[in-house]
């Protein structure tokens, strides 16, 4: 009796336990960080240049108080913030105050500078839409 009262169990239990169906795996989600026709400063982005297109990513490490010079970029690029934080000032004054996790739609032809006012290094991932042979950033002479 002990033997089938084991049996019985161990079958309610097989039939209570069923291995994983395609539908209890985890779901990819999708979701929109930016989506906008004008830069952080409000001002509308310009159309994009002739001529063969070139994507540039770049991982760029701004070390704690660093100031990045002034400068300009001649095409749409826009990045998020993975780690730290990022200030950047426009030759007007308009200020951005980033932290991590959050994106910027860059100005463009607009001077400006970034500083990182924290204690740990700033990194950024940044993606440049351009043409073969066009910088991606002007330094102010």
């Amino acid at each position: 009796m002990r033997y089938l009262t084991t049996q019985l169990i161990l079958l309610i239990m097989a039939l209570c336990v069923s291995p994983a169906s395609a539908d209890d795996k985890a779901a990819v989600t999708v979701q929109t960080v930016v989506k906008t026709t004008k830069s952080w400063n409000g001002e509308t982005l310009p159309h994009y240049p002739k001529g063969q297109p070139e994507i540039t990513i770049l991982k760029i490490t701004i070390p704690a108080g660093v100031k990045i010079p002034w400068h300009e970029h001649p095409i749409i690029n826009a990045g998020v913030l993975t780690k730290g934080s990022l200030k950047v000032v426009t030759k007007n004054g308009k200020t951005l105050n980033m932290v991590a996790g959050d994106p910027i739609t860059e100005v463009i032809n607009t001077w400006h500078y970034g500083i990182n006012p924290g204690s740990e290094a700033a990194e950024i991932i940044v993606f440049y839409a351009g043409i073969e042979n066009q910088p991606i950033t002007v330094k102010k002479p």
